[in-house]
């Protein structure tokens, strides 16, 4: 084998293995897409999966946050690179219809620039006592900017209590630009303490523990290669 042949041979393997590790990346995220599309189509379809607000799993500490479906979640990867920091949670609905709560009782925070977000302070970590952690809510505002969250957390809202199960607003679609909105849904993530008292950047999944634990469900990609997560309530 030549030179010139060799290097090519070395070239095609290269991205051979590249595609491969793109695919297997990204295919399980791919797998819950098209249940989240099958959803969209036809509701019915995957009515036996959709989670409900104040829904609690067998031994989680937060109850569930919205209606819906869990699309996506920890660790799944729409594109080579990216690591998904939190569960995405699709109602089916349109904008400003499906209620999101409270998952577990803290101190809420809207910071002045928040159209679609609000973050809740939790000082003891139900899992780790005496760990803060922080419990990041968004998309509750349409495409626009019109914000969904409920008036009594206005922008500027620091250390307001709420309890498990206090209406926050309605999922929304909100992204920072109108000409390419989310899909409908709430994004909820637990974010870590800097040590400070301050809440890190949740869009670095670094900076958020795996919420398997927390809502007694499978929402780790690493641990759920692509089913839908479920589980029967115990509190009805």
């Amino acid at each position: 084998m030549n030179m010139k042949h060799m290097t090519l041979v070395l070239v095609v393997g290269a991205l051979a293995g590249l595609a491969y590790f793109t695919y297997d990346s990204l295919r399980p995220a791919a797998a819950r897409g098209q249940a989240v599309w099958s959803y969209f189509r036809d509701p019915s379809s995957q009515a036996g999966l959709v989670m409900k607000a104040g829904q609690q799993c067998a031994g989680a500490p937060f109850i569930f946050p919205t209606d819906g479906l869990v699309g996506f979640i920890w660790d799944d990867s729409f594109r080579p690179g990216h690591r998904h920091s939190g569960i995405d949670i699709f109602a089916g609905t349109p904008v400003g219809v499906t209620p999101v709560v409270v998952a577990y009782p803290g101190y809420l925070t809207r910071l002045d620039e928040w159209k679609s977000t609000v973050i809740v302070r939790v000082p003891s970590d139900p899992l780790n006592p005496g760990r803060q952690i922080w419990v990041y809510y968004t998309h509750l505002a349409d495409s626009q900017g019109n914000s969904f969250i409920d008036a009594a957390f206005p922008p500027g809202t620091t250390e307001q209590y709420v309890e498990a199960g206090t209406f926050l607003g309605f999922q929304g679609n909100y992204s920072g630009d109108p000409n390419n909105p989310t899909g409908i849904h709430l994004h909820i993530s637990v974010v870590k303490d800097d040590g400070f008292g301050r809440f890190l950047n949740e869009l670095e999944i670094d900076n958020t523990y795996n919420p398997s634990p927390y809502f007694g469900l499978r929402l780790n990609a690493a641990e759920n290669g692509d089913t839908i997560p479920y589980c029967e309530p115990v509190n009805e």
